[in-house]
């Protein structure tokens, strides 16, 4: 038993031999439809940082557009193009790294994320979606408002949110802003928003800041959306300031201001230039 063991060992080590005299360093040659299909099944960051690196026939395979369109069809990002990109790999990591950088947007965790700048009347309240659904019916709270102004802020830092600035500076992909608002039906109110791109002073270098938005008292109360998108704001953006409140007109006591809920701000690929 011994003996058979020491064999099997000499032979494995006499196979390694062989294989390393017989080795020349090329790998071998895949059909470019193989190699393609390989890669699509590969995490995105490992083609990109490793199998990129093997050789000249795959880096050119990895740069190729056909590569990430063709990932982009098999994980629906294709969807969102009106006009086709000039960079399929940028657009497709852009669209894998989309979320919404605002926390706590649907009032599910209180006001943690939030910092109340005016907490004016009643101060601000949280209260249930009820009567008046929205478009997303999975959004089950709001923020309301009282007599006097109430309005809260976030501020974002790109670089923490992984959005590097030469990515920022050279890219300068859509920054796409959606808030969702409502008065009640009984009682008049103003909705208000502020949204400033700012550079690494947090000095502002673009501001999103319409008039008021007024509601006069009886009236449908339906959910309304307010959104913008920003473009070619050049280069410095590091941090976003999102501001918004209202109150009511009337000033009746308790919570007959403005509803705000489902606020996000979100990086998109720009595909329209």
């Amino acid at each position: 038993m011994k003996r058979r063991a020491i064999n099997c060992q000499l032979q494995s080590h006499s196979d390694s031999s062989l294989v390393q005299e017989n080795f020349t360093g090329m790998l071998p040659v895949l059909p470019l439809e193989v190699l393609e299909e390989m890669l699509l099944n590969v995490p995105p960051q490992q083609v990109v940082c490793v199998c990129r690196l093997v050789c000249r026939e795959w880096k050119e395979v990895v740069d190729s557009d056909s590569l990430w369109r063709e990932r982009c069809r098999r994980e629906g990002y294709q969807t969102y193009v009106t006009k086709l990109p000039k960079d399929w790999r940028l657009f497709y990591f852009l669209c894998k790294k989309r979320r919404n950088l605002l926390k706590n947007p649907r009032a599910d965790d209180k006001f943690k994320g939030w910092q109340i700048i005016e907490n004016g009347g009643d101060k601000w309240k949280i209260g249930p979606v009820e009567e008046v659904p929205l478009p997303d019916n999975t959004v089950q709270k709001y923020f309301a408002t009282s007599y006097l102004t109430c309005r809260k802020s976030q501020l974002i830092d790109l670089e923490k949110e992984g959005y590097r600035p030469s990515f920022m500076d050279d890219f300068q992909p859509d920054i796409i802003i959606s808030d969702w608002y409502a008065p009640r039906w009984d009682c008049g109110s103003e909705y208000e928003i502020c949204v400033e791109l700012l550079n690494h002073k947090k000095k502002p270098i673009k501001k999103f800041s319409p008039g008021t938005v007024v509601f006069q008292q009886w009236n449908d109360q339906k959910w309304n959306q307010m959104t913008h998108v920003f473009k070619n704001y050049g280069p410095g953006v590091r941090y976003i300031r999102f501001i918004h409140g209202g109150n009511d007109t009337q000033f009746w006591a308790g919570w007959y201001g403005i509803r705000v809920t489902n606020s996000s701000i979100e990086i998109f690929p720009s595909v329209d230039r």
